[in-house]
């Protein structure tokens, strides 16, 4: 009997081990498939600015080794570096990229921008991962131009991707213990790595020794590479083990090492080229829960490897994961005791040189001189879709070439903490090269799993839906109408664009007054004429609120201690590289002032005070409808102006020539023969949409005589342009016409300046343009592999370096740097 229930209980062990195994596997794949992390990397025209200039950007947004599909919008907050907001930027995304730009204001006192990138997706998970860098922002001492001789004796400093750092005089070096496994076990060899960085993040060199509580000297130990190391140590007892090291700056430290624990299991990995060998060793009096212990390996949330141990009638066992098959990236190994709780986690990197593909790039044609034309042919030899970003500037500027888009996407995306100069594990195949890559893995943390809830069988909290759509049309109505009337009424929206294109919909009321339509995309602000179906009178009951669908803009302020401190407290020294972009701007400065003394050379100014009509012009109009020869009206003034039920009725026998014709609601409009051009807020518009214009929306009215040549080139019969009240100028009371709202879209995208100076007339003033070319969309696919760019040098460069990184459907990267001189 006593056998039977001896046998019982094994199998229930046995029944209990085996569900935990079922339940960590389906776990696993179901975070994979539903819950993957998305990573980013952004292309920059350059690696540093100065204020007023513009930062073109390109995004490339990637599950583990794929496109990705979860998301369709992607943001961008731009902060000084005081944690100030400077703009919530958006932009839709296109075959998981998404373009964009951010004027710098030209006043703009910074010394560097932060930008701060991400999905909706991301927020669910751990922040950590969310894309942050540090842009340099030159702050030009004096107005003085700066002239630079470039020289053969600058190429080293070129190629250099570091820039020089002036420190201040005093430093503090701070040392970080991180055991092999997240734990040091009493009475096993364990591996300890260490890392040591100063107060701005930078690494620091350093040597030092281990003793004992006795002051007994246990062993030496030195930085190998970017302040990281790693030494061997054996504990025998609870007592404290102290390093006593002395820094690059000369200053002498002393710190305790984490206590060894009395019990428990250690891992230990050793990777290789081909495999990972993994070394598991438990204490003497582990517990029988160590007897049977797992190891199981994931990369991008897949298992790929699992195994059992039987530590039963030893100590210590030895295994390898075979990796030669296994996608480059971050592998995760796990070991986990006989109830499926993690003991020690240990990650290392499989490299093996499958994320590339290698567009040829051809100069064709090549023109250094002055204003000269360049052509360059970009052929990719694959059938796949390729979708690929390319920047050409001076080759002299200074550059920022300690991350790329591989290093991003396969390296500094999935693991936590800034990785120093991160580009340089991608740049040699050398042995040294991936043991300071191991360095890494050992003292930087990683995206993982919560295994007390996979094994407990919960699932992340998913806050921030996926945004498998666009922007979109959508709103609420709040007031006084009860359900049953809400659900049988439909509103009519009209969006108008500021490029004059409009967009009607006929838009469904639920029960709880909501509405909404997908597929709506514009950029900049749309006005959004409403009325709910049957009467004005009920529209005007309620208040009815719209969105865009797209997340809004955070916290005006960002911590700027969590952010990268890389720029926070130094100074990039006044290399050649430097003054060359400070040449740039100085040059810049120094013909746009020379353009202003030339302009107003012959300008008399007389002031005298400004009437009202005056000051609203100021205030509502620009570009063709500021200033000119027209006839002004001050509406927010005027009295008769209420009583008018219309824009047309109110500039009736107003001005001179104007035929204004109203029959019911039939408006006809004629001045010299010829119809006028109407405007609304400097939108083109119809007749229809100025008459149901409420007059107690309108602000100023300006009437151009005829001819008008405003944006569409025509205005033979004069125009009409009308403004709506905005700020102080608004009045709350409903109007008798169509209600309106603004509504903002995505954030608008501005071409890239690209002259031609071959068909155009001779410009004298000087070129000196840094990024001479910019395209965030080159696109090869199995019909078109060839893609042809043409740009024109500025008047200054001699040396050009062109930058393209991209992605292919296939997931793979690509970056070429090529100078040409």
């Amino acid at each position: 009997m006593k056998r039977n229930f001896t046998l019982l209980a094994v199998l229930l062990v046995a029944i209990t081990y085996q569900l935990h195994a079922q339940k960590i596997d389906s776990m696993m794949e179901k975070y994979a498939e539903e819950y993957p992390q998305e990573k980013i990397h952004i292309h920059f025209d350059k690696g540093i600015y100065s204020k007023g200039e513009t930062v073109w950007f390109k995004a490339y947004v990637l599950t583990g080794t794929d496109l990705s599909d979860y998301s369709k919008n992607f943001y961008v907050d731009w902060f000084d570096d005081r944690g100030n907001l400077l703009q919530h930027s958006t932009s839709p995304m296109f075959e998981a990229s998404a373009r964009g730009q951010f004027a710098i204001p030209a006043d703009y006192k910074g010394k560097f921008l932060h930008v701060k990138a991400y999905t909706q997706w991301m927020l669910n998970f751990d922040s950590t991962f969310l894309y942050n860098k540090d842009i340099k922002v030159d702050q030009i001492p004096g107005s003085t131009l700066v002239k630079v001789e470039t020289s053969k004796k600058t190429s080293k400093a070129n190629q250099d991707a570091t820039a020089v750092l002036t420190l201040p005089k005093t430093h503090t070096a701070t040392i970080q213990f991180f055991p092999e496994g997240g734990v040091m076990l009493n009475g096993v060899v364990n591996r300890i790595a260490f890392l040591i960085n100063n107060e701005f993040g930078l690494p620091v060199s350093a040597v030092g020794a281990l003793r004992n509580s006795k002051g007994e000297f246990i062993d030496s130990f030195i930085t190998e590479h970017d302040g990281m190391g790693s030494f061997t140590l054996q504990p025998d007892s609870i007592q404290p083990i102290t390093a006593t090291w002395l820094d690059d700056y000369g200053i002498t430290h002393t710190n305790q090492l984490p206590i060894g624990a009395p019990t428990g299991a250690s891992l230990q990995v050793e990777p290789t080229k081909s495999k990972s060998i993994f070394f598991v060793s438990k204490s003497q009096d582990a517990g029988e829960n160590m007897n049977t212990m797992y190891v199981i390996a994931h990369m991008h949330q897949h298992e790929v490897y699992k195994s059992k141990i039987n530590l039963s009638t030893r100590l210590s066992a030895i295994g390898e994961i075979p990796t030669t098959d296994l996608p480059t990236g971050v592998l995760q190994i796990t070991l986990f005791d006989a109830n499926y709780t993690p003991i020690a986690e240990r990650v290392v990197f499989v490299n093996n040189y499958k994320f590339l593909f290698t567009p040829e790039v051809r100069v064709t044609k090549q023109g250094l001189n002055k204003r000269e034309r360049n052509t360059i042919e970009i052929e990719v030899d694959d059938s796949v879709l390729s979708n690929m970003s390319v920047a050409v500037t001076d080759a002299n500027l200074l550059t920022d070439a300690s991350s790329n888009i591989v290093s991003d996407l396969l390296l500094s995306g999935d693991i936590k903490g800034k990785v120093h100069n991160a580009s340089y594990y991608f740049a040699s195949k050398e042995d040294s090269v991936y043991r300071h890559l191991d360095l890494v893995m050992l003292t930087h943390g990683w995206r993982r799993f919560n295994w007390k809830e996979v094994t407990n069988g919960r699932l992340p909290y998913i806050i921030n839906p996926k945004e498998t759509d666009y922007m979109q049309l959508k709103g609420t109505i709040y007031g006084n109408l009860n359900r049953s009337s809400m659900q049988n009424q439909t509103i009519f929206c009209m969006l108008q664009a500021k490029d004059s294109s409009r967009q009607n919909l006929m838009l469904p009321v639920d029960r709880t007054g909501n509405f909404s339509q997908k597929g709506v995309m514009f950029y900049d602000t749309v006005h959004v004429f409403y009325q709910l179906t049957g009467s004005k009178s009920v529209t005007d009951r309620v208040e009815i609120r719209f969105q865009n669908g797209l997340m809004q803009a955070p916290s005006k302020k960002y911590s700027t201690v969590t952010a990268s401190p890389f720029l926070f407290n130094y100074d990039i020294k006044d290399t050649t590289l430097l003054e060359r972009s400070r040449m740039f701007y100085n040059e810049k400065v120094r013909l746009e002032k020379h353009l202003a003394e030339h302009q107003l050379a012959d300008v008399v100014v007389n002031t005298k005070v400004k009437k009202a009509v005056d000051v609203l012009d100021e205030k509502y109009t620009t570009g063709l409808f500021a200033g000119g020869d027209s006839r002004q009206f001050d509406v927010t003034s005027d009295p008769f102006a209420a009583a008018a039920t219309s824009v047309f009725q109110y500039l009736q026998g107003r001005v001179a020539g104007l035929q204004i014709v109203e029959n019911g609601a039939d408006v006809s409009l004629s001045w010299r023969g010829s119809s006028p051009e109407l405007y609304l807020d400097e939108v083109q518009t119809t007749v229809d949409q100025l008459q149901i214009l409420s007059m107690n929306d309108v602000a100023y009215v300006k009437v151009f005589p005829p001819p008008f040549f405003g944006p569409s080139s025509g205005g033979a019969g004069g125009a009409i342009s009308v403004y709506t009240r905005k700020g102080s100028d608004v009045k709350l009371n409903p109007g008798t016409g169509l209600n309106y709202q603004l509504l903002a879209g995505y954030t608008p995208y501005k071409e890239f300046y690209n002259p031609n100076y071959e068909n155009s007339t001779p410009d004298y003033t000087e070129d000196v343009r840094t990024t001479l070319y910019w395209n965030p969309f080159i696109l090869t696919s199995a019909k078109t592999r060839t893609v042809q760019i043409q740009f024109f040098n500025n008047d200054i460069s001699k040396k050009l370096r062109l930058i393209l990184e991209g992605v292919n459907t296939d997931g793979k990267l690509t970056r070429v740097e090529k100078i040409i001189e």
